[in-house]
């Protein structure tokens, strides 16, 4: 294999991205074998992908984008103007970047596009909610749910990081779907510049298909573009992720993100979570918490707990006091959650009054507990019910 021209980058602690061919991914590593273990390398050239698409802007560092720039005869600085268009302006075609020269346009669209794509389905609630599916090649969908506050204060995006999910706990639609692929920084990135919405967006939180964590080479990179100066220039505080604990991933966000935390808790008993979350195996909530202790939550990063609230499971006064146990001495919050049910799992919410009552006694011991809001439960809320839906409706015959 062979190339005409290439600029090599390094990113530390790494992984040969999904996007280069395995052949393309073994013949790099041969090429920097002291490096192959530890690092990124990243191959920017100016043909076409070995299955002929183009290659996405959508998801490039700002020095990537100049390596793109000088592949086509560009200056340097035109990666800055092109990352203005992308995660900025949010154009969608290369020819809309009208500072660019016309002759330096059509030089970088014969290679590249700009990789955002527009969801093919929105479902909208009575209360203003609207549940996206974006398709994902042929994995499948993902969906994105565009939350706005009653008093018009806030507008939350949820967005996914994997099509399916490894993690398969029990209350989780997405789970029983099983996991068919990770999603690239640019596919996150699309949820969140290809909605209508998105102008209006003042908080994005990674809570819907799949585990962050066991994808965070790209929900990485996604943060930093989401954060940097030249990306869409967010405060960390505007970002929260959510994991189930999934330990490498979780120590890597912790030290190279400020954005906040949320650790899906549901049970504090190890055994009974582990009934719930097959996660709780490999990695328990008791080492989770060792873990976050030895972080510092107490400034700007928040650390939260979710917790879906299940009739007779986890809803009784020894819950309670053993929730009160395991997160002493922890500057957390508890989030409660109405559970919305999804078919063959046989679990039931609980009502206003009992959501109530355990608020206010984890409240009185210390620990700041709020309950979530149940929003567009007309819509499939639950996280992949519209995406399985559309999953099994793609498997049935053809109507005779």
């Amino acid at each position: 294999m062979s190339f005409s021209r290439f600029a090599l980058s390094l990113t530390p602690r790494g992984v040969v991205q999904d996007r280069l061919h395995l052949g393309m991914k073994k013949e790099l590593n041969s090429f920097c074998p002291s490096l192959g273990l530890h690092y990124l390398c990243t191959l920017i050239y100016n043909k076409h992908g070995m299955d002929g698409t183009k290659r996405p802007l959508l998801g490039l560092t700002l020095e990537e984008l100049k390596q793109v720039a000088a592949s086509v005869g560009m200056p340097a600085f035109a990666a800055g103007q092109m990352a203005q268009w992308i995660y900025r302006k949010r154009v969608t075609d290369i020819s809309q970047m009208t500072n660019l020269s016309m002759r330096h346009r059509e030089a970088l669209a014969q290679d590249y596009e700009v990789g955002t794509s527009a969801p093919i389905e929105a479902v909208r609630s009575v209360d203003g909610t609207v549940k996206y599916l974006f398709q994902i090649g042929t994995a499948g969908a993902v969906e994105a749910v565009y939350i706005p506050a009653e008093d018009g204060s806030r507008a939350t995006l949820c967005v996914s990081s994997q099509v399916g999910c490894k993690m398969n706990c029990l209350f989780c639609m997405t789970g029983k779907q099983g996991f068919a692929a990770q999603l690239t920084a640019a596919q996150i990135l699309n949820q969140v510049l290809s909605i209508p919405e998105s102008d209006t967006l003042t908080n994005v939180v990674l809570m819907g298909m799949g585990e962050p964590m066991d994808n965070i080479d790209h929900v990485l990179r996604a943060l930093t573009l989401m954060t940097a100066p030249y990306g869409l220039a967010w405060s960390p505080k505007r970002i929260t992720v959510s994991t189930v604990g999934v330990r490498r991933g979780l120590e890597r966000f912790l030290d190279e993100s400020e954005c906040h935390l949320a650790v899906s808790l549901h049970n504090p008993f190890p055994e009974e979570r582990l009934s719930l979350m097959p996660a709780e195996r490999a990695y328990s909530i008791s080492q989770l918490t060792d873990l976050l202790r030895r972080y510092d939550f107490s400034h700007q990063r928040r650390l939260s707990f979710e917790y879906i609230v299940f009739r007779g499971v986890n809803d009784t006064p020894r819950h309670a006091s053993r929730l009160v146990s395991l997160l002493r001495g922890l500057d957390c919050r508890i989030n409660l959650i109405r559970f919305h049910a999804i078919p063959g799992v046989p679990l039931e919410g609980v009502g206003m009054e009992a959501m109530t009552a355990l608020r206010d006694y984890l409240t009185s011991h210390g620990i700041f507990t709020t309950i979530r809001a149940s929003r567009g439960e007309d819509i499939w809320a639950a996280c992949g019910m519209l995406s399985t839906m559309k999953k099994e409706e793609s498997q049935l015959p053809p109507s005779l």
